[in-house]
């Protein structure tokens, strides 16, 4: 799993909650930086925070889904930490599988990475919603 954060305490929460024996979380803390990690380590999902930085969560997204759209990426699960239930407009925009508006806790974390992991979706704000 990558997830991308400038956020060391945001990081630790998500490395407790997510990481296992069968799990490994892969970050990096700049937004420019995941898709080269994403084409070089082929991450299975990819988290988001909103704000990274210059180049935040939305961009990156972006990105991801035009290099699966001209495939030269294999299409895989994408999730967003939004600051604010306003934010839903944009993670909609930029095709993001799932969110979550922070602050998390590792319940909520738990059920986005599995609804996301198992082809499904996985969204708060307006309506909060899972479908798989």
């Amino acid at each position: 799993m990558l997830l991308a954060t400038d956020s060391d305490s945001l990081a630790a929460e998500v490395d407790a909650t997510l990481a296992n024996d069968d799990t490994d979380v892969l970050r990096v803390r700049r937004g420019q930086d995941v898709l080269p990690v994403v084409k070089a380590k082929d991450p299975q999902l990819v988290l988001l925070d909103l704000q990274i930085g210059n180049m935040g969560g939305i961009a990156a997204c972006l990105a991801i889904r035009q290099e699966e759209g001209a495939g030269r990426l294999e299409p895989r699960p994408v999730g967003l930490l939004l600051d604010r239930s306003v934010d839903v407009f944009l993670a909609q925009e930029s095709r993001a599988d799932g969110w979550l508006i922070k602050p998390i806790d590792s319940l909520r974390l738990r059920r986005l990475a599995k609804a996301l992991q198992t082809g499904g979706s996985y969204h708060e704000g307006v309506e909060d919603r899972i479908t798989v």
